[in-house]
This record gives C-alpha cells, sequence and structure tokens, in this order.
C-alpha cells in the first residue's frame, strides 16, 4: 500500500501560510549552499499529490507554470461544476473514500500538500502515515495553521530529526 506523506513548512508558531494564504515569507529563508532542504529527494519519491482547492488556488496565483507537472494530482473540493485539466483532476465528493482507493493503487507515495483543512480531514481520518515538518525561524502574526481543530488528540513518533545552520528545523514522523 502507498503512503500517503505531508511534506511541509511552518512557521516557528505553526503557520502554513500568512492569513492571505501567500507563503512568500518562504523564499526568504536562507538557502546556504543551494540547500533545498529534502526537497528533491522526496519529490523524486512521489508520482501523485492531493491538494485542497485553496492551496490549487494559491499555486495559481504565483504565475509559473504549474509546478507538479509529471505527477497525478488531484485537488478536493466541494464544487462539483469545476472541470479537470490537463494539469489536475477534481475531486468533489466522498473525498475520504477517493483516497482510501488511492492509496491501494499502485505507484509511488502520495504527496499531501496541504492546506490546514485537507491536512485535518486526512488526520481525523487515519489517511497520513508520515509528516515531514519544516520549521522555518519565523514567526508570522497571523496565518493559516497547519491543522484546522481536530476531533481528537494524536499521538505520533519522531522518526527522524535534523537541524540546519540556519535554523530550520526538520523532523519526520510517523502515524
Amino acid at each position: 500500500m502507498r503512503k500517503i506523506k505531508l511534506y511541509i513548512a511552518i512557521s516557528l508558531n505553526g503557520k502554513i501560510a500568512k492569513a492571505d494564504g501567500s507563503v512568500d515569507w518562504l523564499d526568504a529563508m536562507p538557502k546556504p549552499d543551494g540547500s533545498d532542504y529534502g526537497y528533491n529527494e522526496f519529490y523524486n519519491s512521489v508520482d501523485t499529490t492531493i491538494q485542497g482547492y485553496n492551496t490549487y488556488k494559491q499555486i495559481l496565483s504565483w504565475g509559473i507554470e504549474f509546478p507538479y507537472k509529471g505527477k497525478r494530482n488531484y485537488v478536493l473540493t466541494s464544487d462539483a461544476s469545476l472541470e479537470d485539466n490537463r494539469d489536475v483532476t477534481f475531486v468533489s465528493a466522498n473525498h475520504i473514500d477517493f483516497v482510501k482507493e488511492l492509496k491501494e493503487m499502485s505507484g509511488q507515495d502520495i504527496w499531501l500538500i496541504g492546506g490546514g483543512a485537507t491536512n485535518t480531514a486526512l488526520l481525523n481520518a487515519k489517511l497520513i502515515d508520515e509528516i515531514y515538518l519544516y520549521v522555518m525561524p519565523i514567526i508570522l502574526n497571523e496565518g493559516i495553521d497547519i491543522f484546522a481543530p481536530l476531533e481528537n488528540d494524536k499521538s505520533i513518533e519522531l522518526k527522524h530529526s535534523k537541524t540546519y545552520t540556519t535554523g530550520v528545523v526538520e523532523m519526520i514522523y510517523q502515524l
């Protein structure tokens, strides 16, 4: 069975984006020696992405070519009127059942890109297998939390941690 991996950066106070959804603060984070904090290795380990509609809209607002070409990309939404395009397939109903079926298909692992509501829905459904968390040395005054309010507390197990000279802390958790 394929794993769903949440690979995500957060501020020190747990925000994945500013209140308006922007992540431009990540561009200001130091990258000594061209470090990508393991992104390329992670990206090559997945062949599928899942993201919520607000995250998808935010990515489109960057004015760049869709960054996940060559992957199967699914956007979870409640809007049944959206039409699939060459980059993404919109899933407007039965999100949890869809993701369960996706995990059963053959292939590489699945990247859960976010955002907070999607992260929470899949966490509550016990569908996230690993969390690759990068804590950035910044505190945002307001923003979007990595998880919306949860149904219950969740215990997770730290598998790996690494501290970079830039102040970035990498933690990999297993659920």
